[in-house]
């Protein structure tokens, strides 16, 4: 809007020359405006709440085992860093380390916090992220899959949609099903069809709002989704 009511203005004062810069002046102005909006808010939360409760989730994940490796706190920096920039993930670790790393950090405070403000794909993608957590020291332990199920039950999602999330890190048996959310016994149409549900459902466009990291990793689930089709495709012939 405000493009149309800048080149308004300037057609008022310098006619048609001054329509065309007062048109790009009202664009940029939206883009400044777009971009803070985005740095302030993500969904109905704050950048920094968001943030800091997301990397108190992670520390749980973290100390789930029992262990802390290196591993998994590079993969949180590193997200982080992707996520947010350097300067801006070290002000949310200091922070973090400062004033919540010693307190009581509280799953359902958290949960119903993200349940209020964030979108369903949006929790998905948290807990994709707590996987990868896990993952990085090249093993999910079961105490872990037992903190990552308490966090996908308390983010309201489904089961299978923690179950395919899962398959996505976890090397099994019909992993390529569980990841598509169906039975073994499903047939060609219903496997399609799943396939184009989840498609939609985990579409990268879906978290664009959290940032390019998050973008990534969605388009590495976007992926992973595909190539269980495919390998089921290949294996029925169809």
């Amino acid at each position: 809007m405000s493009k149309w009511i800048f080149a308004f203005l300037g057609y008022s004062f310098f006619r048609f020359p001054g329509a065309i810069i007062g048109y790009f002046l009202g664009i940029i102005v939206e883009n400044i405006s777009s971009s803070k909006f985005k740095k302030s808010k993500i969904n109905n939360i704050s950048s920094q709440e968001f943030e800091l409760n997301l990397l108190a989730l992670a520390s749980l994940v973290i100390k789930a085992d029992g262990r802390v490796t290196k591993q998994e706190l590079d993969y949180v920096r590193t997200y982080f860093v992707s996520a947010y920039g350097k300067e801006r993930a070290n002000s949310t670790f200091k922070i973090f380390n400062d004033n919540l790393k010693d307190i009581g950090i509280s799953p359902l405070k958290i949960s119903t916090l993200f349940n209020s403000g964030l979108n369903y794909a949006s929790r998905i993608q948290v807990i994709h992220f707590l996987f990868g957590i896990a993952k990085a020291d090249g093993n999910v332990s079961s105490l872990e899959i037992e903190k990552l199920l308490e966090f996908s039950n308390l983010l309201r999602l489904s089961y299978a949609d923690f179950l395919s999330i899962k398959a996505m890190f976890v090397n099994e048996v019909g992993g390529a099903y569980k990841i598509l959310e169906i039975e073994k016994s499903a047939t060609n149409q219903q496997v399609k069809r799943a396939y184009r549900d989840l498609a939609k459902k985990h579409h990268p466009d879906k978290v664009q709002h959290l940032g390019s990291a998050y973008v990534k990793a969605a388009q590495d689930k976007f992926q992973k989704i595909q190539k269980a089709y495919e390998s089921i495709k290949k294996e029925r012939g169809f």
